[in-house]
């Protein structure tokens, strides 16, 4: 999940240990992706072409990866009844990370991209996890997706090859950097999700390799952001035009 002070984060020098990680993922190894349900009926129809119209209306001629902001726009971030329909979603005016995430898979393959579902844990701090409990309460829901400073995201994962990608999150409305170095609001593991039969073996996401169809815990970059810079080169003052030396006339005889 992501509130606006997930922008502002602090690399965080003690790292989630191994242990964690491999407790969310056992918490999470049955979650299935969420995916928007259709009435095999008019309304859903009508639901799902209009807003796939609003989403070539933005994009206007733009390149076909670029990320769908506008939902976040158009719906603000929290608690979400499921299962959802097309008609019962563009309806709402509050979706989580399950229902923006399904929607922006819908959208890139209406675009004719290649996309995949794609799961992530991520890590917070109890501030944060306290808050997002109390608020999924506060509407009559449960908050599965918290546990222990840890929480289960959604978003998609979008082929720029044949078996390269990139992770859309969509409610944060960036594309999550492949160099992850923990602390708030870091990316522990993800899952990239879909049909065998038009999944590679493995993805290419930055420098990191993940199989399809398996959580996989995402190893952090070495921080090298505090390396000093090179000296940079002491550049020669070139004299100005009036201290030239001046060619001195030819002897004459």
């Amino acid at each position: 999940m992501y509130l606006g002070e997930g922008k502002n984060m602090v690399i965080d020098v003690e790292q989630t240990t191994r242990s964690d990680v491999d407790a969310g993922i056992a918490n999470w190894e049955n979650f299935a992706a969420s995916r928007i349900s259709h009435h095999g009926a008019r309304c859903c129809d009508m639901a799902r072409e209009w807003i796939t119209g609003m989403d070539f209306s933005q994009l206007n001629a733009g390149h076909p990866l670029t990320g769908p902001r506008w939902l976040r726009k158009l719906f603000k971030w929290g608690p979400s009844k499921w299962p959802m329909h097309w008609c019962e979603a563009v309806q709402e005016k509050t979706l989580d990370c399950g229902a923006l995430g399904a929607l922006s898979h819908e959208l890139y393959l209406a675009r004719g991209v290649r996309s995949f579902a794609a799961q992530f844990i991520l890590e917070f701090n109890d501030v944060s996890t306290r808050h997002w409990t109390q608020t999924w309460r506060a509407a009559g829901s449960c908050a599965p997706w918290i546990s222990e400073g840890l929480i289960y995201h959604e978003g998609c994962a979008v082929a720029v090859n044949e078996n390269e990608i990139k992770l859309w999150d969509a409610t944060a409305t960036w594309w999550i950097n492949p160099k992850q170095f923990g602390g708030y609001a870091g990316l522990l593991a993800v899952r990239v999700i879909g049909k065998e039969s038009e999944m590679p073996g493995t993805f290419s996401w930055g420098e990191h390799r993940i199989p399809a169809n398996t959580w996989h815990k995402v190893e952090r970059a070495t921080a090298d952001f505090a390396r000093p810079k090179p000296t940079a080169k002491v550049r020669r003052k070139r004299g100005s035009r009036a201290t030239k030396k001046i060619a001195e006339p030819a002897a004459v005889g």
